[in-house]
């Protein structure tokens, strides 16, 4: 998942961004900054964690849950925004059903026994981390591109 690597493109941009702000906290630079802030934790979460164990995959599928919530709790007003909103909630759900699909399937080939019935236990779970990291990837992809996206509607002009 090093296609996220990008996201730090919008630190900079969330910190001209904090200079920018008014004191009106529904502002879209305001808005911007804190879909921005949601979606870099996120992805600091994934970057930090990628690799790591079974159990700490299925944390951070929890902690992705998290970070998910927050960013549907959002109180937008800009519709564009809302529309960022909607897609990178379906970005990290998707990442979050990913990482625990393939955490699972993960600790099943763990315990797999040294046998037929065991072999099959692996090929099972190679088929569904496989699955999971198709699934990974596309939102991967897919974030990337609404990240780009986000950062031109957030370094445009306020309306």
């Amino acid at each position: 998942m090093s296609v996220l690597r990008r996201y730090t493109v919008i630190i900079p941009i969330t910190l001209s961004m904090a200079m920018f702000v008014t004191a009106c906290s529904d502002s879209k630079a305001s808005q911007c900054e804190r879909l921005v802030n949601l979606i870099n934790k996120g992805s600091d979460l994934i970057d930090k964690n990628k690799g790591q164990q079974v159990t700490t995959s299925l944390q951070l599928s929890k902690d992705l849950e998290a970070v998910t919530k927050e960013i549907k709790e959002l109180n937008l007003k800009d519709p564009k925004l809302q529309q960022f909103q909607s897609s990178f909630v379906k970005v990290f759900e998707t990442f979050s059903q990913s990482i625990a699909t393939a955490g699972k399937a993960l600790g099943s080939a763990k315990t797999a026994q040294a046998s037929s019935e065991g072999r099959i236990k692996i090929q099972k779970a190679r088929g569904e981390i496989d699955t999971a990291l198709t699934a990974a990837t596309n939102a991967a992809k897919q974030s990337d591109t609404l990240a780009s996206e986000l950062n031109k509607y957030c370094s445009s002009e306020s309306k």
